[in-house]
């Protein structure tokens, strides 16, 4: 991919920017993933994506659901059901954080190895000669 394919993207305080700042979030990433086999309730999310606190689930929803990613679904019960699920374009964007994932688990030894080639690198140089 060139710059001129990404450029909108590449400048601040544009609209593609902050869809890539969204996208890009680690947070995003898992609550589409856990979407992804189909809507689930706020507390059957949280318990899907570990480590999320309720504060930054309820953020995430929200701006997934400003940007059209994500659709909140009120159901008309006692008490009232809320589940959380992909629109289309969730669902497209599903696709790419499934090849994020796929390209994770390919590449998941050869990214262990060179973090532990780098730890060992900056070890030797921290040491006092």
């Amino acid at each position: 991919m060139t710059t001129n394919q990404v450029g909108e993207a590449l400048r601040a305080n544009t609209v593609a920017r902050q869809i890539i700042d969204r996208v890009g979030d680690k947070w995003t990433l898992l609550v589409i993933s856990a979407l992804g086999d189909g809507p689930l309730r706020f507390s059957h999310l949280k318990e899907r994506v570990e480590g999320i606190n309720q504060r930054m689930l309820t953020q995430t929803l929200r701006g997934l659901e400003r940007d059209g990613i994500v659709v909140r679904s009120v159901y008309p019960t006692a008490p009232p059901r809320v589940e959380y699920g992909l629109t289309a374009v969730g669902g497209e964007l599903l696709d790419v954080v499934t090849g994020i994932c796929s390209w994770t688990r390919r590449h998941l030894a050869a990214i262990e190895a060179a973090r532990d080639d780098y730890d060992a690198r900056a070890a030797r140089l921290a040491r006092p000669l």
